[in-house]
């Protein structure tokens, strides 16, 4: 675990505002998070961001990873619970909905189911809505699928927050966001935050085709490389990967190294003096 560098990426978002943290989600790598190195990281969110709103991603294999990463987010403060389904193996939908209860009855804090397809079982609209309407601490669904099927088909009454910075500014237009956990926000919150408070600026368009820009590059490295290359870029603190960079990926990081600056030049240009700070 990089320490330091989660250190100063908390530092960075200090100083830009930002007061709502997500901590151990997809962009924080959770399925390489050990116990302790959880409980590590929300001591050092706590001492560095005191009074932020924490959201802790509680991911793993099983029930029992799950129970103890929540226990340990309780104790350290977390405000919710963000619960992915357990990674590797494909579940049926029933079996999806049995986990996620018996989490929730295990824990006494406000959950968000996580539905994260990429890299687990998807859930049904069916099962986040039998999830919400019976289990009164499930409170609604991060949806990092890139579609608006799940938060078009959940009502007003639960919480629809969007995990995919592709489809954000679909899912404003049609009015089922009630927020957004974006991993392009945690090195870049003055883009996300101009996107979901400015949606009447003149350079609303010019943000949008920005965004998209950075999402075909960043789509061409593993998750969440790109990120990690971006706070680099912006002298927040060196990239560091828990894989070992083969020769190819080592190019392709230098060029994403040179594309950057000049893809930054163009937001400030373009959108930087409309920006607000988060």
């Amino acid at each position: 675990m990089d320490t330091s560098g989660f250190g100063a990426i908390l530092e960075f978002l200090r100083g830009k505002g930002v007061t709502k943290i997500v901590v151990n989600g997809a962009t924080g790598e959770y399925c390489l998070t050990t116990a302790a190195e959880l409980a590590r990281m929300l001591a050092i969110c706590r001492e560095t961001l005191p009074g932020a709103t924490v959201l802790c991603s509680i991911g793993a294999a099983g029930l029992p990873g799950c129970l103890e990463l929540g226990r340990i987010a309780i104790d350290h403060g977390a405000r919710a619970l963000l619960l992915p389904m357990p990674h590797f193996f494909p579940y049926a939908q029933g079996d999806l909905h049995a986990f996620c209860a018996a989490v929730a009855a295990r824990l006494d804090a406000p959950i968000l189911l996580y539905n994260l397809p990429r890299f687990t079982t998807p859930l049904t609209l069916e099962t986040v809505r039998g999830l919400i309407e019976s289990v009164p601490n499930i409170r609604g669904i991060k949806d990092s699928s890139g579609t608006l099927a799940l938060l078009g088909g959940l009502g007003a009454g639960a919480c629809r927050i969007v995990g995919d910075d592709s489809v954000l500014v679909a899912a404003l237009d049609a009015g089922v966001c009630d927020g957004v956990v974006s991993g392009v926000a945690g090195v870049l919150p003055e883009l996300t935050t101009f996107l979901f408070d400015r949606r009447n600026s003149a350079a609303y368009p010019r943000a949008v085709e920005l965004l998209n820009e950075l999402i075909r590059h960043l789509a061409a490295l593993p998750v969440p490389w790109g990120l990690k290359l971006i706070a680099e870029c912006r002298g927040v603190t060196p990239a560091w990967f828990s894989q070992p960079l083969s020769a190819a990926r080592t190019a392709q990081a230098n060029q994403f190294r040179a594309w950057f600056p000049s893809w930054w030049a163009q937001w400030e240009s373009a959108v930087g003096g409309c920006a607000i700070k988060p």
